[in-house]
Parts: structure tokens; sequence; C-alpha cells
């Protein structure tokens, strides 16, 4: 998370590097069956497990609604398990979140802010309960999976000056918005169904459906 407006990004464009996605984040396990049932409780999607005869094997996950995915594995990094630390996951509504992370029997933090920046990081040194002004970036909540490697539930209401989501609507694969479509039509059947007659701009009521309900906003009616 950055909330300083800097124009490295411009600049590499300009000088033809284009854009750099981040979109994998090695996590040292040391058990990989135990880390792939831990994150398949989380219900993050299972994009690939393979393997091969001299030891070798790659697990990848991806969290709902993220562009990044994480991989783990055996022979995957040297780095020591657990010390992939406060890894950021941005969540609208940090105690909705917390909530349903530990119906899934993970144990996660209560909600927290900081008392003085930099206190997200240091447990001794959390407050607890939200932000008292409920400002965005400044709620957050914790868990950890069986190695140690942590995770940093923040709540992002709004972007600060500079800051802007770029393609808020995103689909992990095709069978996603293959669903997300069958919603909507769904969806638009009750609306024609309300208003008596057909629409003719159905292509633009599902498109509109579709981003309130990945954005979390107002559907339409």
């Amino acid at each position: 998370m950055s909330t300083t407006q800097t124009t490295n990004g411009s600049a590499a464009q300009a000088k033809g590097t284009g854009d750099l996605k981040l979109e994998v984040v090695v996590i040292p396990v040391t058990d990989v069956d135990r880390a792939k049932a831990f994150y398949t409780g989380l219900d993050w999607r299972l994009d690939a497990d393979f393997a091969d005869e001299q030891g070798f094997r790659i697990v990848q996950f991806t969290p709902p609604g993220s562009a990044c995915s994480i991989q783990f594995g055996a022979n995957v990094t040297s780095a020591p398990p657990g010390s992939a630390t406060n890894v950021y996951l941005i969540v609208p509504d940090v105690q909705a979140a917390r909530d349903a992370i530990a119906a899934r029997g993970v144990s996660v933090s209560d909600v927290f802010h900081e008392g003085a920046l930099g206190d997200r990081f240091h447990s001794d040194a959390r407050v607890a309960g939200r932000a008292p002004d409920g400002a965005t970036y400044g709620s957050f909540a914790s868990f950890s999976d069986p190695d140690g490697n942590t995770w940093l539930l923040q709540e992002i209401t709004s972007r600060l000056p500079g800051r802007i989501d770029v393609g808020v609507t995103t689909f992990g694969s095709t069978a996603e918005l293959a669903e997300a479509l069958r919603r909507a039509a769904a969806a638009h059947g009750e609306h024609e169904a309300r208003t008596g007659e057909a629409d003719e701009n159905w292509p633009d009521w599902y498109a509109a459906y579709i981003a309130a309900e990945q954005a979390e906003t107002e559907l339409p009616a």
C-alpha cells in the first residue's frame, strides 16, 4: 500500500518499460499439502498444482477478486517458511472480511487501528477497534497461515488523490464471467417482469449490474 503519489510509473513507461503488473507472490512453506488445505479452506481459487519426478512442486492460489496470486511448493524458494510477513489484502469492510475468515475456522485478530504510523506491523502496539474517524486506510485485522506467513487485511473505502482503481470489474476465468452473466440475466428477468416490457438496452443493464456487483455498490433495479 502506498499513499504517496509519484511519477515513477509514467517515467518508466516513457522509457519503454510499459506496464509492470505484479501477478504472483511466492509464499515459503514447509508442508505443501497442509498449506494447500489452509488456502483451500479460505475459499481461494486453486489455479495450479504441478509436480515432476525430481521433487519439484508448485501450487498457485488466487484470493477472491485479486489480480495477484500466490505460489508455494517444493523446491520453489530458499526463503525460510513464515518469512512472508504482512502481505496486504485490501477489503471494503474489514469487520465483515475478518468475520468471514473467522467463520472458516481461522484464527484472526480483532479489528485494530494504529496509535502511531507503523503500529500495524507490531502486534503489541496495535490499538483495538476501528480507526476512530472511520478513515479509509485506517482499520486492519491480521491472520497467519500454518507456517506463520502473515496477512494484513486493510480497509480502503476510497483512494487518496493520485490513486485510482484500474479494472475494478475483473474476472479470473471464463467460468467466473459466465456465472456473473447468469446472475445478471436472472436479475434482468425480474427487472423486465417489474416493468412489464422487454428491455432493448439489456447489454447496458447487464454491464451496470456486473460492475455494481463487483464494486459492492447499489445494484440496478
